[in-house]
């Protein structure tokens, strides 16, 4: 067990963007969000393998439209989604072979770049789990069901978590298995790791590796493509 496996977490419906197509097919400057997520792990000299997690419906036409059309090698599987991301990780880990090393990310963020996943990769190696993400930029209230401020936290303190979320394969797929054992559901595997007791390293990401959600952050990362003009 000694491979590097980035799973890409693609089956989605996308309803904050206001479009019936997923999110991750929409065209970004040409090309389909989630051929800028594959494309980056592809290029990575340390990842082995890449399995795509899509919607049963959707598996054929990322297979013509990105895998086929512009000659991915590395998605060495593709397999279906489940009910819940956390069922669809859960997918994902189970035909993950002699992985040693699995690195999970949202195919709605396709501007990773290849420094997160090499940190996340070193600091998986040395704690076991960790995850990148920034600093908040705004002052973070806490709001009372009434709708009134609660107090200020200290934004120093604060961690806006992303993906890559890296992890040892044994204590990722302990971690799934645990929470379905307990009938535990969150959307953030590092989540499932601390409630298995795993402590999380945090480290920096980057504040253009964004997850387009909204329309609005399609023309975000319209702007953010001109760093990337090698994809």
């Amino acid at each position: 067990m000694n491979k590097k496996y980035a799973i890409i977490v693609a089956a989605g419906k996308g309803t904050r963007m206001n479009c019936k197509q997923n999110k991750v097919f929409l065209d970004l400057k040409g090309k389909p969000i989630l051929y800028y997520t594959i494309k980056t792990f592809e290029d990575n000299e340390n990842i082995d393998n890449i399995i795509l997690v899509l919607s049963e419906a959707e598996i054929e036409y990322c297979m013509n439209n990105i895998i086929n059309k512009y000659g991915i090698k590395k998605v060495c599987k593709i397999v279906k989604g489940g009910p819940t991301r956390q069922n669809s990780v859960m997918n994902g880990l189970l035909v993950a072979e002699e992985c040693d090393l699995v690195l999970i990310h949202d195919g709605a963020r396709p501007f990773i770049d290849n420094k997160i996943i090499d940190d996340g990769i070193k600091y998986a190696k040395i704690y076991g789990a960790c995850a990148c993400g920034v600093k908040p930029k705004d002052t973070i209230k806490i709001k009372s069901v009434e709708g009134f401020s609660e107090g200020t936290l200290k934004r120093d303190t604060l961690f806006s978590v992303q993906t890559p979320q890296c992890f040892k394969y044994d204590l990722i797929l302990n971690a799934h298995k645990e929470a379905m054992n307990k009938g535990i559901d969150a959307t953030d595997d590092t989540a499932l790791a601390e409630e298995n007791g795993d402590s999380v390293y945090l480290y920096e990401g980057s504040y253009n590796n964004i997850k387009i959600t909204t329309p609005e952050d399609l023309i975000i990362g319209e702007k953010i493509l001109y760093n990337y003009v090698d994809l």
